[in-house]
């Protein structure tokens, strides 16, 4: 509580400091209503414009929010305290299908479209002032783009799909605006919106994806941005189909200058088809990352977008990395030019284990979902429970805590590690560790 921890400082820096000490240091709970500025500056000695120096600096690192006159409160999940830490420890002998990763068997090999960069590469080496995007690699981008409906733009590259979903977010928004979030939706950006000063606003999400009333009240509530994964959605699976999106776009045709951010990761190990949302606002941004289907060490994704929000992203990159590595790039070309990844065959693999899963837990009573992707979510009444017992059946799952916001307790799966064959085994401890006691017995 607030009375029970002296802030201290003359400088913004060192107030600031100070009650991120308290934060950090457990002194400060998550929730604890801060002074008013003026109340703190004069206990402090010091301008008012300096505590206000320091709440900005505060709201910019995700540590505090403000809420007009209801005042400024330690944030109920401080940035300093990422969902996924501390990371599990998972025991010898314990099969981990807990942290998202995808089967290392269906990922291609990179030596050949390494050496293949390192040989492009001897020809013409990178030097300081080129373009910034590989050519080739900006045409065949935007071909997979226009062949999905995506509306022309140009083509930017960045360190990821992360990485491009907070250059977009910067690009427009500033400390304090709110910006409309997937519940339960992936952790990073649940933990990057809060790190960027910004305030969540939660949208329930089903098989469909966002559910167009969530996203409506959310938008009306004065969100600035909505955030939106179109396929294999974290962690539930969903994926948006043509009926949601031929909702959501009538939805955000009412509010033309929100900014749309179109997560499309699932693109290369997904067979269902893209329902873009892009195209409706004014602002927009579709994303997509080579991580899950060619490796997440290649950090790598394609975005494009309307011209305001690319050429700010751009520009932004040139004061900082300056490019992604063209080497990289280069890489990237000869994984898509020489097919190296059968997308059909991917979401193949992936989707026996994962109907498996979702068709066995249901068949012994156990509500599962998870349509597209590589992730089962199973709604569950005590997700520390849950956890601990599947632990001790050798199995070790997420807690859906590092994935939602208002929502209700979950665990996540993972079935990239699973066989099929293993899959009636792990649908019977999870049906057990759900109801104890009833060692996986259907329930109808």
């Amino acid at each position: 509580m607030l009375e029970d921890y002296r802030i201290l400082g003359r400088r913004a820096s060192d107030i600031a400091a100070s009650v991120e000490a308290g934060v950090g240091s457990g002194a400060l709970a998550p929730g604890t209503l801060l002074p008013p500025m003026r109340e703190l500056a004069g206990v402090l000695g010091v301008n008012p414009n300096t505590v206000a120096a320091a709440y900005r600096t505060l709201r910019e690192r995700g540590v505090i929010e403000t809420d007009g006159r209801r005042g400024s409160r330690v944030r109920p999940r401080p940035s300093s305290a990422p969902r996924d830490a501390p990371p599990m420890t998972v025991p010898a002998g314990v099969r981990d299908i807990s942290a998202g990763n995808p089967d290392v068997a269906l990922l291609p090999a990179l030596d050949g479209a390494l050496a293949a960069a390192a040989r492009r590469y001897a020809q013409a080496p990178t030097l300081y002032g080129e373009a910034p995007v590989v050519p080739d690699l900006a045409r065949l981008a935007r071909a997979g783009f226009e062949a999905d409906g995506v509306p022309a733009g140009p083509v930017a590259v960045t360190s990821g799909a992360l990485d491009g979903i907070e250059r977009v977010l910067s690009a427009h928004l500033r400390p304090g605006d709110a910006v409309a979030v997937e519940d339960p939706g992936w952790g990073s950006v649940l933990d990057l919106v809060p790190a960027l000063g910004l305030r969540i606003l939660p949208v329930a999400v089903d098989d469909d994806g966002p559910v167009a009333g969530a996203v409506e009240r959310a938008l009306a509530e004065g969100a600035r941005a909505l955030v939106v994964t179109a396929r294999a959605q974290n962690p539930t699976g969903a994926a948006v189909g043509e009926a949601r999106a031929r909702e959501l776009r009538e939805v955000l045709a009412g509010y033309p200058e929100v900014l749309l951010v179109e997560d499309d990761h699932g693109h290369s190990f997904v067979d269902l088809p893209l329902w873009t949302l892009t195209g409706v606002t004014r602002k927009w941004a579709l994303i997509r990352s080579t991580a899950k289907a060619y490796g997440p060490d290649l950090r790598l994704a394609v975005l494009t977008g309307d011209e305001v929000t690319l050429d700010r992203v751009r520009g932004r990159q040139r004061l900082g990395p300056g490019w992604v590595s063209r080497l990289l790039q280069y890489a990237v070309v000869e994984l898509w030019t020489s097919g190296a990844v059968d997308r059909a065959a991917v979401a193949r693999a992936y989707g026996v284990r994962r109907d498996g899963l979702v068709g066995a837990l249901r068949e012994r009573g156990v509500p599962a979902h998870g349509r597209s992707g590589m992730n089962v979510w199973v709604p569950v009444a005590d997700e520390t429970g849950v956890v601990t017992r599947l632990l001790a059946e050798g199995w070790a799952v997420a807690a859906g805590a590092r994935f939602r916001v208002e929502t209700g307790p979950a665990v996540r799966l993972t079935v990239s590690q699973v066989a099929a064959e293993e899959v009636p085994g792990l649908a019977a401890a999870v049906a057990a560790a759900v109801r104890p006691g009833t060692s996986g017995v259907r329930y109808d």
